[in-house]
């Protein structure tokens, strides 16, 4: 440990990369509790957590994607749930703990570019993350997606770690975090591609036992964390399996023309890594000479060709999926991405000039992404105390057992509400559940009819009366009840 400290002091780099940390931290947690998003997908987990630490529920699958109804592994219910516990049951210990992850990954992705490359290109990546608009906007709020670039970044300094060395301690380490790459957001699934590659490429030794125990241990150990997931696929059907490939394969999915869908997601990947809508000829320009490089370094060893290989393996498989391309997306090509680009920039730091262009590239980027930063100006949502007080209305005014809510016009985005009556021991009936009911609180964000209106869980409800209304930041409850009618016989 002395000696490990020792070393980190003496890089003179380490006052610069300190200060860049402080700035990353300071970037992530400034007015938080303000601006952390608390909508649908996040109550759900939260339901989800709280029932984990009480030992209500311990699930053996995640949630499901947004699209295509793939279901993702349970790792990060587990994996952020002391955070809700450090912060008693407040919600917004999840985003705090993203939060702080976020922030590791700074001083992290610092010491592994070090390791794998050189000071320079680590500094430089290390800022680049520092100041990423769209790395920042993932640290301000809990999402299984968000962990993805610092899991991605640790797999593959595993991988490497492990073939340089042959110790076992890497191997398991590559196996399980792949694991949890995978259940963090199943695009990363195209780092098996490579990771075969980069396996089989390196010079081995002759031995059989020692060329493949380590490969066996690393495949036993992916599958061994990856086990509720495939239980569950076997159980029913494969149906993850296929929700998956059907995923890829349904018309208007799969990219028709595959040079134009590369064209495309290269496009998106720098649009938000820049925060900027880049010149189009320039970006095919620099994809070519991506792609020139990549071809140069393929028969030439060292850790930028197996960085190049995992970052054109990953570009390809994602422009494989034809639908839009949302910023999470590219979490396992942030942090490549962003290696490359610093490793390019290092080159030019031999010289004063080279070192002006550096410091002006990097200038311009943190101009063009601190027009990401939100939270330094705009008034903040504050939506877990939005959700806090309408839940406090409908822990008030319901008189029965037997209730439930839903949300207009989306179905599933009362979990936030209902996380809250859950923590205060009035827990709804769960949704689409057969049971009948005797109160039904309806929250509309926009104009509705609640009565009348075709959503499965007031149709089967089938109220007749509003017994109530509320209003609170521009949100309207309604408190739906079944009136007895009682029919008169005429004399």
């Amino acid at each position: 440990m002395k000696k490990i400290i020792k070393n980190i002091f003496k890089d003179k780099y380490v006052p610069v990369v300190f200060l860049t940390f402080l700035i990353g931290v300071f970037l992530r947690f400034y007015r938080l509790g303000e601006f952390v998003t608390f909508l649908g997908d996040q109550g759900r987990d939260a339901v989800i957590i709280k029932r984990i630490l009480t030992l209500e529920h311990l699930p053996a699958i995640g949630p499901p994607t947004s699209v295509g109804q793939v279901y993702l592994g349970p790792f990060y219910y587990y994996f952020i749930a002391p955070w809700l516990l450090i912060f008693k049951f407040n919600p917004v210990g999840l985003a705090f703990g993203v939060a702080f992850f976020s922030s590791l990954y700074l001083l992290i992705n610092y010491f592994v570019v070090k390791n794998l490359f050189n000071k320079k290109t680590a500094l430089i990546s290390t800022v680049l993350i520092t100041f990423s608009s769209v790395l920042i906007d993932f640290s301000r709020f809990s999402w299984n997606p968000n962990l993805l670039p610092l899991f991605t970044l640790l797999t593959i300094y595993f991988l490497i770690k492990a073939l340089e060395t042959k110790r076992i301690l890497y191997f398991i380490l590559t196996g399980s975090f792949l694991s949890f790459c995978l259940q963090l957001h199943y695009l990363a699934l195209f780092l098996i591609p490579p990771m075969i590659i980069v396996s089989i490429i390196p010079p081995s030794p002759p031995n059989w036992q020692v060329r493949w125990t380590g490969r066996i241990i690393m495949f036993f150990s992916f599958l061994f964390f990856s086990l509720p997931l495939l239980i569950f696929d076997l159980r029913h059907n494969f149906l993850n399996s296929k929700n998956f490939i059907n995923l890829f394969k349904n018309s208007g999915n799969m990219a028709t023309n595959k040079l134009s869908s590369l064209i495309l997601t290269f496009e998106s990947l720098n649009r938000f890594t820049f925060n900027l809508q880049i010149n189009k000829i320039f970006l095919v320009a620099f994809l070519g000479a991506l792609l020139i490089t990549f071809l140069l370094l393929i028969r030439k060893r060292g850790n930028l060709r197996i960085v190049f290989i995992f970052f054109v393996f990953l570009l390809l498989g994602t422009s494989l999926y034809g639908g839009p391309k949302h910023p999470h997306y590219f979490g396992v090509l942030y942090p490549l991405y962003y290696v490359i680009i610093a490793h390019f920039l290092s080159l030019f730091t031999t010289s004063l000039f080279g070192n002006f262009l550096m410091l002006f590239f990097l200038s311009v980027f943190i101009f063009f992404n601190s027009k990401g930063y939100y939270f330094l100006s705009q008034k903040g949502s504050n939506q877990i105390t939005k959700a806090r007080k309408i839940g406090e209305i409908i822990y008030k005014n319901t008189s029965s057992k037997k209730f439930t809510t839903t949300f207009l016009p989306y179905k599933y985005s009362d979990s936030t509400y209902r996380y809250f009556l859950e923590i205060w021991g009035k827990k709804p009936i769960e949704k689409d559940s057969l049971e009948k009911t005797d109160e039904l609180f309806v929250i509309c964000e926009e104009k509705c009819q609640p009565i009348g209106d075709p959503q499965w869980d007031i149709a089967y409800f089938a109220p007749n009366k509003i017994a109530e209304t509320w209003m609170v930041n521009n949100v309207k409850i309604y408190k739906l009840i079944h009136e007895t009618i009682i029919n008169t016989p005429r004399l």
